[in-house]
């Protein structure tokens, strides 16, 4: 298990995070990205425990990328060495109209290609836009290569949905246990 609690002026968040069943207790103060989170947690097998209180009166904005940054340093964390795993995962996942791809390479190495126009500026009072911000959060401070792609939408929500849903589904394939080597020629992930 990770835990972890951070304070800024802006948030103060208190997150726990291990490999597990899926189950999940959120609390953001943003609506839509407590949404987000369960079903992350539930698609990826991470037993995610989040308390945060930020600015929402401004924006949810500092709050979705803190959110983010706290995820990311966790998953890190849990991952450990990365002696044993498959390293690399790959999800597609449909709803309805919209159809996503996300591939994950738990290579060390951070980088982000988030490839999805989202149809709408908002879902309820969460700006779309977040969602990049969310995932860049996660994958510079978990040290993932992940490529993201909206291949078809049409409802703003679902494409969303579908993003964290295949990003979750592709992480949990990458943390599957491996052939008992190290996924590298290297002998390292960094």
């Amino acid at each position: 298990m990770a835990k972890y609690e951070r304070k800024t002026k802006e948030t103060e968040i208190r997150m726990e995070l291990r490999k597990g069943t899926g189950e999940s207790s959120i609390s953001t103060g943003a609506g839509f990205l407590d949404h987000m989170l369960t079903l992350l947690s539930f698609h990826a097998g991470l037993e995610l425990d989040v308390e945060v209180k930020g600015d929402t009166w401004v924006d949810d904005h500092h709050t979705t990328e803190d959110t983010g940054i706290v995820l990311g340093m966790l998953l890190k964390e849990v991952l450990g060495d990365k002696g044993d795993i498959r390293r690399y995962g790959t999800a597609y996942v449909p709803m309805d109209e919209t159809l996503t791809r996300t591939v994950v390479d738990v290579s060390g190495r951070p980088y982000l290609s988030f490839n999805a126009e989202i149809c709408r500026e908002k879902v309820g009072t969460f700006d779309t836009e977040l969602a990049e911000e969310f995932f860049r959060a996660v994958v510079m401070n978990a040290g993932l290569t992940v490529h993201m792609d909206l291949i078809r939408g049409g409802n703003a929500h679902h494409e969303i949905e579908s993003l964290f849903k295949s990003f979750a589904r592709a992480l949990r394939e990458a943390m599957q246990p491996g052939d008992g080597r190290l996924a590298s020629t290297k002998g390292l992930l960094a």
